[in-house]
């Protein structure tokens, strides 16, 4: 399986294709985290058939819709539309190949009272429970987002684990900028038993960039520590887009001696 992955762009397929041929990487689609790419079905369809026609990584993830995607809204038609979008999200990546769907925490961080972190704990427990058990055949990877710290991500993992097919998908550019208010070895060794895919690219440690790896102020040196001792059996998404800025972060890494 690979082990690294990067964002594939139909329009230019043939250069992401050699660029993961040559380091043997996987794809992270990002097509289908859009509403209106998920509602509407002959664009839908025809995007993963233009896919299918190339010979694709063995091993693909998918992200998930993620905007305004709220499972734990005292809303209940708000949590129909969370449902309806998640359950589109799986059924979009089953049929592009997928093996995993990646969708966010997504919760307020700025609310920090019990009966907040309660129900969102609570109601994330029994919907993911649910979408777990229905979808053995699917991996389900919950990202941290806004979250300042790792410990509601973490509480809910606590519950999940159980499923054999949950885990974290570790951002850790976002840890590094919404969470800089924790150290980043905190979070690190808090979510480390959870985490089974991770997201990574760079930032100036205040704003999430999506910049080329080695091009911002993250410590990569810190950041290969962590790899071997606690996420060298997880897939990591290069989270950049564009062939030029892959190019670069892929050699970066490969400076640093974590992908070869």
């Amino acid at each position: 399986m690979s082990r690294f992955l990067i964002i594939p762009e139909l329009a230019n397929i043939e250069e992401h294709l050699a660029l993961a041929e040559k380091y043997s990487l996987g794809f992270e689609y990002n097509d289908y985290f859009s509403p209106k790419m998920l509602d509407d079905d002959m664009q839908l369809q025809h995007t993963i058939e233009e896919y299918k026609k190339y010979t694709l990584p063995k091993y693909c993830t998918s992200h998930g819709d993620f905007f305004d995607v709220l499972v734990f809204s005292e809303d209940s038609l708000i949590r129909e539309i969370a449902d309806k979008r998640i359950r589109q999200s799986i059924e979009t990546a089953r049929k592009a190949g997928a093996k995993a769907v990646v969708f966010h925490t997504n919760y307020e961080p700025a609310l920090t009272a019990d009966a907040y972190i309660k129900n969102w704990t609570d109601c994330n427990e029994e919907y993911f429970g649910g979408i777990l058990k229905g979808n053995p055949d699917m991996n389900i990877y919950i990202e941290n987002m806004f979250d300042r710290s790792p410990y509601m991500l973490k509480g809910l993992s606590e519950r999940l684990e159980k499923y054999d097919n949950y885990g974290v998908c570790f951002d850790y550019a976002h840890a590094m900028s919404f969470g800089r208010g924790t150290d980043i070895d905190e979070w690190v060794k808090a979510l480390a038993p959870y985490i089974k895919h991770m997201h990574i690219n760079d930032n100036d440690l205040e704003n999430d960039l999506h910049l080329a790896i080695g091009d911002g102020k993250i410590d990569w040196n810190k950041f290969a520590g962590y790899y071997e001792k606690y996420f060298h059996k997880s897939t990591i998404l290069i989270e950049v887009t564009g062939i030029d800025k892959q190019r670069r972060s892929v050699k970066f890494l490969e400076s640093k001696g974590l992908l070869g």
